[in-house]
């Protein structure tokens, strides 16, 4: 398979199903960010974390191919007139929903209660999760945008709502495996 194709050098790419749309189209800028959250994941993944978080991680990242492969994907080519679907694109389930929110509970469990926002940081593994967090909320911001253009399966919007959730509890896990201070943050008086 070559990785070049010339076909969007003129500024133009194509979504599954043939159609060609300028590269800054909102889908274009939505997959495109849920693949840079895909790479931060995978930072995230090769650092010194424990085996359960790296397999929970390795799932994320093969149900953001799944994300990317819906946002993608142009609706008029994906349906036949019949309302059959034409291309074979997967869809986010509510039980990869469940997961997320079953190892938010889980990784909660361990962790003391939260009774103020924390800063980024304290950790560069812990950093790492705060920036796939921002990633994260940037794309779901862009695929809701899409959205309210091109309806899609509600599941995934779901889905992108409740990672960024899992990445901020990931990163007060990590903090704590890690003995990383967490700074709480306490807003200041005026003076």
């Amino acid at each position: 398979m070559k990785i070049y194709t010339k076909t969007g050098d003129k500024g133009t790419t194509a979504l599954f199903g043939g159609t060609r749309v300028p590269k800054h189209h909102i889908r274009i800028d939505s997959y495109g960010t849920v693949d840079e959250l895909n790479s931060h994941i995978g930072l995230i993944r090769d650092q010194k974390i424990d085996e359960l978080s790296k397999k929970i991680l390795i799932n994320i990242q093969d149900k953001l191919f799944t994300v990317g492969a819906v946002l993608a994907t142009d609706p008029e080519k994906a349906i036949l007139k019949s309302g059959q679907k034409r291309l074979n694109i997967p869809t986010i389930s509510t039980e990869d929903i469940e997961l997320l929110e079953k190892e938010i509970d889980r990784m909660n469990e361990s962790l003391p209660p939260m009774t103020h926002f924390v800063l980024p940081g304290g950790h560069q593994t812990v950093s790492f999760c705060h920036i796939a967090r921002c990633v994260c909320r940037r794309a779901e911001r862009l695929a809701t945008a899409l959205y309210e253009i091109n309806p899609f399966e509600e599941t995934t919007l779901h889905y992108l709502n409740r990672l960024s959730d899992y990445l901020f509890v990931l990163a007060r896990k990590l903090s704590h495996d890690l003995k990383a201070e967490e700074i709480e943050w306490i807003p200041k008086k005026n003076s």
